[in-house]
């Protein structure tokens, strides 16, 4: 793959389509009478998204020429052939599965990701609602076994812009759901709705970006409870609109807790890379705690699909 073609950008391109799918999901709202924008949280996600993209100009060469660097040891060359970008779209989106959900459970990388769940509206508006600090995670590691096995950075960065382009759509309730064998292959906005939910039951669940299968087959997989509304936003919301402190507020605490006084070594590491809501003193809750501490509450609710079969502290 000497004469690698220049890829062009699939998310800028489809900015006209995102900006016309969100108006027309306003007018259905509005037709519907169940508006579901705030102009604030929608100018927040809005800016976002600009920032987004300004900071993968800014600093994401980073990430991309490590990769490049690393494709000079790659085990294949790929051709570029309708099979391989089958097969390249199929292994990423497994690839993002783990991100997503190592995006959920390490606090280092969730101090980048957080910020798309910081909305309390679940709109079109709030899939651009995306990380300004991802490339500093270094999460980008993630992508070293595509690029051995052959797949050039290019082309998955390529590849991964119609896998980000498919889950923009997903962030609505103006669709409800689609038969039941489209819902058990791929992530439909009901499933996704789930994993924007701060509901006990549906804390760190539906990962996916296309194929829902990814999350059937690891157990992370929750349906969606029409007898429970799904809660959005963050377990501590915050009382804000604005863009720095939404891209921001989650690294400032975390170094700040790592940082406290009196703390050990092992302690102070907790703090960058244990569960969101670990703390030393078990003065907060991780995902796990909040699941257990409401099959405490209510033991009828004991085992069914995201929540444990018993209480523990």
């Amino acid at each position: 793959m000497e004469n690698l073609p220049k890829f062009p950008s699939v998310t800028q391109l489809a900015v006209p389509l995102f900006i016309g799918l969100m108006l027309l999901e306003v007018l259905i709202a509005k037709w519907r009478g169940s508006a579901r924008y705030e102009t604030r949280d929608t100018l927040a996600s809005l800016i976002m998204g600009a920032g987004s993209i300004i900071s993968g100009m800014l600093i994401g060469f980073i990430g991309y020429n490590t990769l490049v660097y690393i494709w000079q040891l790659r085990l294949f060359d790929l051709s570029l052939a309708p099979w391989v970008f089958v097969v390249c779209f199929v292994v990423d989106d497994l690839r993002y599965y783990w991100f997503h959900r190592i995006g959920h459970r390490v606090r280092w990388v969730w101090a980048s990701h957080v910020n798309h769940h910081t909305s309390q509206h679940y709109n079109l508006s709030t899939a651009l609602r995306q990380t300004w600090t991802g490339t500093l995670t270094g999460i980008f590691i993630l992508n070293v076994p595509l690029v051995l096995l052959g797949f050039h950075p290019a082309f998955i960065a390529f590849v991964y812009g119609f896998n980000l382009v498919y889950q923009f759509w997903i962030h609505t309730e103006t669709i409800r759901r689609f038969p039941k064998f489209i819902e058990a292959v791929f992530n439909t906005p009901s499933h996704h709705r789930v994993h924007h939910g701060t509901n006990a039951k549906y804390l760190d669940a539906n990962y996916a970006g296309v194929f829902i299968i990814w999350d059937r087959m690891f157990g992370t997989f929750v349906p969606e409870d029409d007898a429970e509304p799904v809660k959005y936003g963050i377990i501590r919301n915050l009382a804000t609109f604005n863009p720095l402190k939404i891209a921001f507020h989650e690294w400032i605490s975390m170094f700040r807790d790592a940082s406290g006084s009196g703390l050990t070594p092992g302690q102070r590491l907790a703090y960058l890379f244990a569960p969101p809501g670990w703390s030393h003193d078990r003065s907060r809750r991780t995902s796990d705690m909040i699941k257990s501490d409401h099959v405490r509450r209510h033991p009828e609710d004991a085992g069914l699909p995201g929540l444990p079969s018993v209480g523990t502290d």
